[in-house]
């Protein structure tokens, strides 16, 4: 297996040979609006990159509702960083510089637990359900914040005919990784998020939705029409993208795209 160290190294050279990193190019700020969901597998990306670029970057982060809501704000960015359907939208309205959308990779849902605690079976739709029924308390995206995992969750539930009481046990957090860490403190009893949120000390993974009820969500970056710095941004999707990426992005349970 691979360390870390090696991890950095490949993309050490894979910034200094493909995008001439520390060929006297001036350090910038980047402005990136990400979805959460990406955020985390990204982070030591970027740390590698910038310290290789000397570039700095400014991150806004949220659920795709809130995201939605910021970019139609106007709030400057130089990437965005979102799911497939909100990217659409955002191409649709000539926002987003032509041809510069790229795939980053797919990513599922899963069941999360504090860890320690029982393991419920989630292996079919009806085990799934039933421990749905079962749990005293679930962690979700508030639903004025329209998150993924969020609309999901209560479709699934309507299909089991249990929207009711899904949404009774609701403990409401502000996306993923919040939902994440409120079953790790204790505050639900469980969650079902993007596989991608599982950060949060003390919680864990019990396994992916069962594949009749899984949802796959596709992530793309692409350059706002309007970014300050469209070169570098080019550049920094190029780097997330590299092949010397690629075990990173499967580490963190992705499907990268390339």
């Amino acid at each position: 297996m691979r360390t870390l160290q090696g991890f950095a190294a490949s993309f050490a050279v894979a910034g200094l040979l493909s995008f001439g990193v520390g060929g006297g190019a001036a350090a910038a700020e980047l402005k990136v609006i990400s979805a959460g969901a990406v955020r985390g597998v990204i982070g030591g990306m970027i740390d590698d990159y910038a310290r290789q670029s000397g570039h700095t970057f400014k991150f806004t982060v949220g659920s795709t509702g809130r995201l939605r809501e910021i970019i139609a704000s106007g709030e400057p960015a130089d990437l965005i960083i979102a799911s497939a359907p909100l990217m659409a939208e955002l191409e649709a309205t000539g926002r987003m510089t032509p041809g510069s959308r790229v795939d980053i990779g797919r990513i599922g849902l899963g069941v999360v637990i504090r860890e320690g605690a029982v393991a419920p079976d989630v292996s079919t739709p009806d085990a799934l359900r039933q421990a749905l029924v079962n749990a005293t308390s679930i962690a979700y995206t508030d639903p004025k914040l329209g998150g993924t995992s969020y609309v999901h969750l209560m479709k699934i539930a309507g299909t089991f005919g249990i929207a009711d009481v899904v949404a009774g046990k609701g403990v409401h957090a502000t996306g993923g990784n919040d939902a994440v860490a409120k079953v790790a403190a204790g505050e639900a009893e469980l969650a079902i998020v993007l596989i991608s949120e599982i950060h949060a000390k003390g919680a864990k993974l019990v396994a992916p939705l069962p594949e009749p009820l899984q949802l796959w969500t596709v992530y793309a970056a692409a350059i706002p029409a309007s970014s300050a710095e469209p070169d570098h941004a080019r550049a920094l999707i190029a780097a997330l993208t590299a092949p010397a990426m690629r075990p990173r992005w499967v580490a963190a349970g992705w499907e990268p795209a390339q």
